[in-house]
């Protein structure tokens, strides 16, 4: 079974095109030249509604730039991913796929059935991160939270 991942953006208040503008700025900035390879690979992994693997971009993009090389993606893909743009989603059978990065202090979501996956903000864990310090002596410095379990509708057909 192929699992599919359905998000919102956190870019909601940023238009598609806004985006991508931001986005191409970001890489040229970084030394990575701006081409319509490059376009194309942002403007699929922008407008998806879902987390990507390496090959979808390449075959959506491919569609747009038919020259386009799996390289280049995963080229693209590395530069996006330092530049703080992407994230991957972990799973348990790899870390394959990316999204767009979290915005601030945001996480989410994924349901384990559909895979549709949500970002969601906040969250009162430095009581947890303090108790942890004081037990082990971590200075906690970051963390990434991924939760796991059943959306509404995945829910309610299950009975």
């Amino acid at each position: 079974m192929k699992t599919i991942f359905i998000f919102e953006s956190p870019m909601n208040t940023l238009s598609l095109e806004t985006t991508l503008t931001h986005w191409l700025t970001r890489l040229q900035e970084s030394g990575y030249r701006s081409t319509d390879r490059c376009e194309a690979i942002v403007r699929v992994i922008l407008s998806s509604q879902r987390a990507l693997d390496p090959v979808e971009i390449f075959d959506a993009a491919r569609a747009e730039i038919p020259g386009l090389g799996l390289v280049t993606v995963y080229r693209t893909l590395q530069k996006l991913e330092e530049l703080g743009l992407i994230q991957r989603l972990h799973q348990e059978e790899g870390c394959r796929r990316v999204l767009p990065a979290v915005q601030g202090h945001q996480h989410f979501l994924v349901c384990s059935s559909c895979g549709m996956v949500l970002y969601f903000e906040g969250d009162n864990l430095a009581p947890l991160f303090d108790e942890i310090t004081r037990q082990t002596g971590f200075a906690i410095q970051n963390h990434w939270l991924q939760l796991f379990g059943l959306c509404p509708a995945c829910r309610a057909a299950s009975g």
